[in-house]
């Protein structure tokens, strides 16, 4: 129990799945690259793997802020947008437009963050594969947790998210 100035106690709340998160920074990756590793993958449940075009690959964040974050990724290893030919850009525009109307179908959210993180100091977790976050938001989807306690509550299973989206891409296609 962590006890404050006004005497209030809050009691903890453990998120023991964040420590590989953490420690992910501490660690070299090896040289892999888990886009890449999704774009090759013959499990795409595995890797979290929604959609593979031409160009583009579609992945569930595997430490989402919300419930449907998504990265929308070229599938060329490059690390900044102008180093996508304009077929590689329509493609991911067009992959990243599809995936925002499928997630408000699956989901149902109230709006979204759309981002792209480049470079390391922009906060870039992979800056080497660029990649845009879509973060589906909800009314009253933030509360005192990220702020008082440094955690963000996240109400769903990866797994559970990740087969609602494949049933809802099943049925658009």
């Amino acid at each position: 129990m962590v006890t404050y100035a006004r005497s209030k106690a809050i009691e903890n709340l453990w998120a023991p799945w964040r420590m590989v998160y953490i420690e992910s920074f501490n660690k070299k990756r090896g040289g892999k690259c888990f886009i890449c590793e999704a774009c090759m993958s013959r499990n795409p449940q595995k890797t979290l793997t929604l959609e593979l075009t031409h160009d583009t690959v579609v992945v569930m964040n595997l430490y989402p802020y919300n419930p449907g974050h998504l990265l929308v990724a070229p599938r060329s290893h490059v690390e900044d947008f102008d180093m996508l030919n304009d077929s590689q850009m329509l493609d991911m525009l067009i992959t990243l437009r599809k995936w925002i109307k499928l997630l408000k179908k699956a989901l149902r959210p109230d709006g979204f963050n759309l981002g792209a993180n480049l470079g390391e100091d922009a906060g870039a977790g992979l800056p080497e594969h660029l990649h845009v976050h879509v973060v589906p938001r909800w009314k009253g989807d933030t509360n005192f947790m990220p702020t008082t306690a440094s955690t963000k509550v996240v109400p769903e299973l990866l797994e559970d998210t990740y087969n609602k989206l494949s049933s809802m891409r099943r049925k658009l296609a």
